[in-house]
């Protein structure tokens, strides 16, 4: 099992002039040191509105960044936002390539839908056509790498015949990823013959265990992939953090490994809330109909805890020993690559440093071929 630092870029309030500015910075120190340190890859998101939990609505611009201070690691989109408005096929494939001629073909593209209420209402999109504007677009982007020419004629968006540039320098093309939390779409990703995101915050570890097995039995019987190659790769992701002794990282991360799920679990009830105020089917959101309502206070149980999350072993933190353990159980589970999400919220920049390096020196040669 491989490693990477994945960022929703948080800045907790209370916010000051400079927030966001010291944020990205320390995020680019942490990105270098990884490069450094040997880790795989960099990924982080495209998110829109949501405050505090995450302010990279523009990522390509950090990965540019990122892509001239380092030279091995791979950088990561995680997602690519493809429902219309969002972004254009063209214009995702266009970047994406472009970023992969900067950095010597390192890009690893990630593409979702989106799931909040927030970000969906505030672009006007409708939820319930996100999964087919999704599966379009990913098609329309791997044409434009794989074609000089390219034109399409599909039910969201339509081109003439064009030459869509710059081509990437990996060849047919970066490896393409989807993102998903349900079994279903676990299913449909590997049909397609693309890497697995399983997003899938909270769940224990037995059921991403059957979402793996999912994955795993449809992309081996993929023929046809979306791409020009079959990406059979799982990663997913976990809240992370590693210190000299477990009680100080148990304290460096208390907050945050309880605000994170606690906010991203509202964010996601968010969406069934608001088709559910529309009296509309859920579709393909079924999956979330335990959901509805739970986004007010009132209706949470706030019980997240570093030591709960830990034994049930959907998070790492402790010293350096428990974070083998703990990482060994992913590996159990077939995860090639671990997203560590090393500041959910509020770990301060020289702890995450501390455990981007405990990691490097003592978990990632246990784990790593």
């Amino acid at each position: 099992m491989e490693f990477a630092l994945f960022s929703e870029i948080p800045v907790p309030r209370p916010w000051h002039p400079n927030s966001e500015q010291l944020r990205y910075r320390e995020l680019i120190q942490q990105a270098v040191l990884a490069d450094r340190l040997g880790y795989h890859s960099f990924w982080t998101v495209e998110h829109h509105f949501l405050e505090e939990m995450s302010h990279s609505s523009n990522p390509e611009v950090l990965y540019g960044a990122v892509a001239a201070l380092t030279e091995n690691l791979r950088l990561g989109y995680g997602v690519r936002l493809t429902p219309d408005p969002y972004n254009h096929p063209v214009r995702s494939a266009e970047s994406a390539a472009t970023l992969d001629v900067i950095s010597g073909g390192r890009v690893e593209f990630g593409t979702g839908r989106s799931t909040t209420r927030a970000e969906l209402e505030g672009f006007g999109i409708d939820p319930r056509e996100t999964r087919a504007m999704w599966a379009e677009a990913v098609e329309h982007i791997a044409g434009c790498w794989l074609n000089d020419v390219y034109e399409f004629e599909g039910q969201h968006w339509s081109m003439p015949g064009r030459r869509v540039l710059p081509k990437p320098v990996q060849k047919p093309h970066p490896p393409l990823w989807a993102a998903t939390g349900s079994r279903e779409t676990h299913q449909l990703v590997g049909e397609m013959g693309m890497g697995l995101l399983s997003f899938s915050a909270g769940v224990s570890l037995e059921e991403l265990a059957l979402r793996i097995k999912l994955y795993r039995e449809a992309v081996g019987a993929c023929e046809n992939p979306v791409g020009g190659f079959v990406n059979d790769r799982v990663a997913t992701f976990a809240m992370f953090h590693c210190a000299p002794t477990t009680a100080e990282a148990y304290e460096n991360a208390r907050e945050s490994f309880w605000w994170y799920p606690t906010v991203a679990f509202k964010l996601v009830a968010s969406v069934a809330e608001m088709l559910h105020e529309e009296g509309a089917e859920l579709g393909d959101w079924d999956y979330l109909r335990y959901l509805p309502g739970m986004t007010r206070e009132a209706d949470w149980d706030t019980t997240f805890s570093v030591e709960d999350l830990v034994a049930q072993g959907v998070a790492v933190a402790g010293d350096p020993d428990q974070c083998v353990e703990l990482c060994q159980g992913f590996a159990d589970l077939g995860v090639d690559l671990l997203l560590c999400m090393m500041n959910p919220y509020a770990i301060p920049h020289d702890k995450v440093m501390e455990s981007i390096r405990l990691t490097a020196a003592h978990v990632m040669p246990a784990l790593t071929p």
